[in-house]
């Protein structure tokens, strides 16, 4: 006989109280305890609880034979880049992003891709009908025979399902909206979440298929459920973007077969959405020239440069605290910065409100964007325009001293390649290697020397 059990879990981190509480006591979120019916059964009667092993006993290392695992190439280069080189069989991965950015027409875009290379895919939709998937179907021009669709929340029906079809991948939208007949909470609950994972985590083990499961974001933009969650997962994808934009950035945060630095970034069309090859031309190409406060940087995402536009407004403040504004950046790295200039430079900073936006709505988190930080902080407090033709690398310590930073091969490549003719970086990374021919190399020691170069027209 199973029992009932009456608890209280918190929806945003699963913490578990036999009482009610206002808030919780594991991520201090007000209103957030529902209570939830747990029927506990037997470990033996249990049916998302079979073994994935079809080993009796362990094995010692020296006797398993290491086989990489042959990847399902998409034929989408952005999409396969965020996954390590593509689809992984047996692999389980979360698929967030925010409502209606575009998470539902990527993945029926690569079912569409996959079926028609003679991969079987199964589609399964607990939100929309099946007119409603073959709308967007057609609109995306897609048509294949080896494209499933299903329409089901049940757990136990989708694995039969899957059990019949066979199929290489399985995209499953959402699992939020799927529920397990054993826990009597509502779909999207914590424990509703948590077990009907551990049966598709069970699935994608046992019979190597790979496996697509879209999650819901919370208003602080984090998946929704329990963070257990994303620890199940064999990879967690964050699929951004800004709604006055067109673009869409494809992030992995968690890999276990891949690198978590990549990105991929595409463009919303009519069409659906198509890759950006060159994403610098992308984010360079409305930069105005001559203008106060603006400056280029290079960035790397994974084992590719971006450059893009980084602004700063510096204006007298009206308040007593002056503001500091971030989009796109650190804000504490921005204090660090004028804290920098103020100091070693000698700029008057502390009654100034500053602004630092990276144009495009792109999020960077990379140290060698500092000093084009006090570049563009420098130059709308001044008042003098940057070169439109100027590109700026390095990193800034506290000391004022400006450090090298990595692969600055590849982001002076990218420099070249789209026409910038001068690049201000730091003084050791041009040591030790050919500059390239094409683009003018500056190299500095300290922020006081960057600025000078690049506001006053001073070089070494």
């Amino acid at each position: 006989m199973s029992k009932k059990k009456l608890t209280f879990v918190c929806q945003e981190c699963g913490y578990e109280s036999p009482k009610w509480m206002g808030r919780c006591p594991g991520c201090q979120t007000w209103n957030s305890m529902v209570e939830e019916r747990i029927h506990s059964v037997p470990w033996a009667a249990g049916k998302g609880m079979a073994s994935i092993s079809k080993n009796e006993s362990p094995v010692p290392i020296t006797q398993i034979k290491a086989e990489e695992a042959p990847r399902l190439p998409t034929g989408v280069g952005e999409f396969d880049r965020v996954l390590g080189g593509g689809v992984v069989p047996g692999s389980l991965v979360l698929f967030g992003g925010d409502p209606g950015i575009g998470k539902s027409t990527l993945l029926l875009q690569i079912s569409g891709i996959l079926s028609e290379q003679g991969h079987r895919v199964l589609y399964v939709s607990g939100e929309e009908s099946l007119k409603q998937i073959k709308m967007r179907a057609d609109r995306l021009g897609i048509e294949s025979a080896e494209l499933f669709i299903l329409t089901e929340t049940h757990i136990d029906e989708i694995e039969r399902q899957i059990d019949q079809a066979e199929p290489k991948v399985v995209i499953l939208d959402s699992i939020q909206t799927v529920y397990h007949p054993e826990v009597s909470s509502t779909p999207g609950s914590v424990a509703q979440v948590r077990e009907c994972t551990a049966v598709l985590m069970r699935v994608a083990k046992s019979k190597g298929i790979a496996i697509f499961v879209v999650g819901h974001v919370t208003k602080e933009g984090a998946i929704a459920g329990p963070k257990i969650l994303e620890h199940m997962v064999d990879a967690v994808i964050y699929f951004e973007g800004e709604r006055h934009h067109t673009y869409r950035i494809l992030r992995a945060v968690k890999n276990r077969f891949g690198s978590t630095n990549e990105i991929g970034i595409f463009d919303m069309q009519e069409s659906g959405l198509v890759e950006v090859v060159n994403p610098s031309e992308l984010f360079l190409e409305e930069r105005a020239h001559g203008a106060a406060g603006s400056i280029v940087v290079a960035s790397m995402e994974g084992t590719r440069p971006v450059l893009v536009e980084l602004q700063a407004l510096v204006t007298p403040t009206s308040f007593g605290t002056p503001r500091r504004t971030a989009t796109g950046v650190d804000h504490h790295r921005v204090s660090l910065i004028m804290a920098v200039l103020e100091k070693r430079v000698g700029l008057l900073l502390q009654n100034q409100d500053a602004y630092i936006n990276v144009a495009g709505g792109v999020k960077l988190n990379e140290p060698a964007l500092d000093l084009g930080m006090a570049i563009s902080i420098a130059s709308s407090f001044r008042e003098k325009p940057t070169s439109p033709y100027d590109v700026v690398i390095g990193e800034v310590g506290l000391t004022g001293e400006v450090r090298g930073v990595s692969r600055i091969e590849q982001r002076l490549t990218e420099a070249r390649k789209l026409g910038f003719k001068r690049a201000i970086i730091p003084y050791k990374n041009t040591l030790g290697w050919e500059l390239p021919e094409g683009i003018e190399v500056i190299g500095v020691q300290s922020v006081q020397e960057a600025i000078q170069v690049v506001l006053e027209g001073e070089t070494r």
